[in-house]
């Protein structure tokens, strides 16, 4: 019989596990090893292996000395098995692509100790759509992270039978480790800020897509109105297109939205592959140079 309960693991000897090491998953690794725990890295690409370590070597001794702790370390792990078989946490930032998060929570669910916690960073989808093939799902939750280390907000959030004591030791944790934790109350497709995030992102390709507007005046708008540092199309920029696309076609798709904003960035981004800062060109880089008016290539 599998147990229900959950037990507080040990932070100071065992590791985080993160998988994925993109974007996001290498800034996780940074943050919690600059906390001072050890992380696993499982990334099957050499080439993203290779560009996170060198981000976490370059940005881990600045988020050290700013929490005032001793740095830990980050390892590559060469399988997933080895990757998490004695984390305390393993974190998944893979492609918000889910049949490939319910493989793979069905894989960590059998790799893992039981009291190790699966947290999925998804913006988008409910940790409880990735449970097809888990048995211990009192272990499961999302935890979404925004991009660290200047936006440390991370959103904690039930999978609908997550031990409500793992929700406060994240809190406590993942504070400890310069996080700033909020707590989801209840399911959500899209988390707080996400769901006031994505419709600012699906208007602002609309603007493009009509030809109303361009990237850099919806950034000098939205940056002079709310006094802010980044705007929407440098965000979607830094983020990928690519991710930005998956995260809005599953809130089209749940929520019976208006599909133009994501087909116009598919045909005029994506299908071309350009996909932001990763690719070298994105939205603002496109649309500095003429390419897209009125929401035609020239």
């Amino acid at each position: 019989m599998i147990s229900t309960s959950w037990i507080e693991p040990d932070t100071t000897t065992r590791p985080v596990a993160v998988i994925g090491g993109g974007v996001l998953g290498r800034r996780l690794c940074m943050m919690w090893a600059a906390a001072g725990h050890t992380v696993h890295l499982y990334e099957r690409a050499p080439e993203v292996a290779s560009a996170a370590l060198k981000y976490i070597n370059d940005a881990m001794p600045q988020q050290s000395t700013k929490l005032g702790t001793k740095q830990g370390s980050v390892l590559l792990s060469s399988s997933l098995e080895n990757a998490v078989e004695n984390a305390w946490m393993v974190i998944e930032a893979i492609p918000e692509i889910l049949p490939l998060k319910i493989e793979l929570f069905g894989q960590l669910d059998q790799l893992t100790p039981p009291d190790c916690i699966l947290a999925t960073n998804s913006s988008s989808y409910k940790s409880s759509e990735m449970l097809q093939h888990v048995s211990r799902k009192y272990r499961v939750c999302n935890g979404h992270y925004y991009m660290p280390p200047d936006q440390n907000y991370l959103e904690i959030m039930t999978c609908g039978y997550t031990d409500p004591s793992i929700i406060a030791f994240l809190m406590e944790q993942s504070s400890a480790a310069g996080f700033v934790p909020i707590h989801a109350k209840v399911e959500s497709t899209g988390l707080i800020f996400n769901r006031i995030w994505a419709a600012i992102k699906r208007e602002s390709l609309l603007v493009m897509a009509e030809g109303v507007g361009t990237a850099e005046d919806i950034d000098q708008l939205f940056k002079g109105w709310f006094h802010a540092e980044v705007g929407p199309c440098e965000m979607m920029d830094r983020v990928g297109l690519d991710t930005v696309y998956n995260i809005e076609k599953h809130y089209v798709e749940e929520r019976g939205l208006d599909a133009r904003p994501i087909e116009w960035l598919k045909e005029k981004y994506m299908d071309r592959g350009l996909l932001g800062r990763k690719s070298g060109s994105g939205l603002l880089d496109e649309e500095s140079n003429g390419i897209h008016q009125n929401g035609h290539a020239q």
